[in-house]
């Protein structure tokens, strides 16, 4: 690599130029000019000093112009929040709020539906008619999956204790049993005789229920009418409720005589059917006095 070609132009050095040849003269006698270079070095330094400064001054100056604009755009937002928007009140009144009392209006809700437990629940309430062919009219019954019922006899006393057996005469005569309504239905062999204990109060019955122990505590069946001697020595299905001031029971079997056992699901259905129709006898019984009352 060459620094130079003999001939050429002389290169010139400008101390403000990177890289720039410092000229030497080819004579030894010639020697550098050290006050101009002392004094180039000098300019040079001065120069780079205000440089600095310059830049120096230039950045204190867009500082202060950002914290000025900071300065402006937070005086404006806290007179934007010292001050309502334009077209609102500055008070807390809103027109048209007014501070009086609030309208009332006439209750128009219907009354609520009188309960039909209440009125087959005390002898006073439960006034309507009744007896074995009220409770139980019609000669046959049909349940709710299109099963048919023939009725049989039908029996209506008030001697609670000649009807019942076991403990149960006992217990009906302890707590005021004032009467006894019974009916017999048949179907296919199978008879169920429904037993209807009637009381002055709901608590009279409930207690009854309580204290009954079907296994013993049972009514006797009832026969006639198309229906043969049923359950007087067989085993049989027995069940006890009460509903308002009466007390329910029932007992099924075969009228062949033939003891009852748990595989006998059918006899089992028939008893769940005529139970549940003797709820909903007595609770008709209730419904028909309510809406009759509220009617009034």
């Amino acid at each position: 690599m060459s620094f130079g070609q003999q001939g050429g132009p002389q290169s010139q050095w400008d101390p403000w130029k990177p890289h720039s040849q410092q000229p030497w003269t080819s004579g030894a006698d010639e020697t550098p000019d050290w006050a101009a270079l002392a004094e180039a070095s000098e300019t040079r330094n001065k120069r780079r000093r205000l440089l600095f400064i310059g830049g120096g001054a230039l950045a204190t100056v867009a500082i202060g112009a950002a914290v000025a604009v900071a300065v402006v755009s937070a005086n404006d937002s806290n007179s934007a929040a010292n001050n309502p928007a334009s077209g609102n009140p500055a008070t807390g009144n809103v027109p048209g709020e007014t501070t009086g009392p609030a309208p009332s209006f006439e209750s128009t809700s219907a009354p609520p539906p009188l309960d039909p437990r209440d009125f087959v629940s005390s002898k006073s309430k439960d006034t309507a008619p009744l007896g074995a062919q009220i409770l139980f009219p019609g000669t046959q019954l049909t349940v709710a999956d299109n099963t048919v019922y023939k009725k049989g006899a039908t029996d209506d006393t008030k001697s609670c204790s000649a009807v019942t057996r076991g403990g149960l005469p006992k217990i009906l005569t302890a707590n005021d049993c004032t009467r006894f309504l019974r009916v017999s239905y048949t179907k296919d062999g199978i008879a169920t005789t429904i037993g209807v204990a009637v009381f002055d109060t709901a608590a009279q019955a409930t207690k009854v229920k309580s204290q009954v122990d079907t296994d013993d505590d049972i009514i006797r069946s009832l026969s006639g009418k198309g229906i043969k001697d049923f359950c007087t020595a067989a085993v049989c299905l027995s069940t006890s409720n009460s509903y308002g001031r009466y007390a329910y029971f029932t007992i099924t079997g075969f009228t062949s005589g033939k003891d009852m056992t748990e595989k006998d699901t059918d006899a089992y259905q028939v008893s769940d059917n005529l139970e549940s129709f003797t709820f909903s006898q007595i609770r008709k019984r209730g419904e028909t006095q309510a809406s009759a009352a509220a009617n009034e």
